[in-house]
């Protein structure tokens, strides 16, 4: 786990942690999200935001090219925080409608969910970051 800010810079506090692209990892990640949701005590957001990580993270590893991801918890304000997936693809995701039968192509809607909306995805020169930011209840 890396710590991103250093005090007196004004960046805001987020922590990182590179994973590789395998299914275990969607596990490491939410276990990293609830720890750095324990420091920061944003216990009351920490389901919400180990499910976005969850999901962003199957994603990542289900459909992306390189050999690792990258995800970021940002402290956006005293309510709210940014979870984030880097990978190196630039194929965007898109949310879709599945059907009954279908077990997977939820992710992006229950992203959604959670967000409130509050999700997009940010076009890279490698690849890209989806990110949702969550606000605490």
């Amino acid at each position: 786990m890396r710590f991103l800010a250093e005090a007196g810079t004004g960046a805001l506090p987020s922590y990182t942690e590179t994973l590789p692209r395998l299914p275990e990892s969607v596990r490491r990640g939410r276990r990293f999200v609830g720890l750095v949701l324990e420091v920061w005590g944003m216990n009351d957001v920490q389901d919400a935001a180990e499910l976005v990580a969850s999901e962003l993270l199957t994603n990542a590893v289900q459909h992306a090219r390189r050999a690792a991801v990258r995800l970021t918890v940002t402290r956006l304000d005293s309510g709210r925080v940014r979870v984030a997936v880097v990978d190196l693809s630039r194929e965007c995701p898109l949310p879709r409608i599945a059907g009954a039968g279908e077990e997977s192509g939820r992710g992006l809607a229950i992203v959604d969910a959670a967000s409130q909306g509050r999700w997009g995805v940010d076009p890279l020169a490698w690849g890209k970051r989806i990110w949702a930011d969550l606000e605490a209840l």
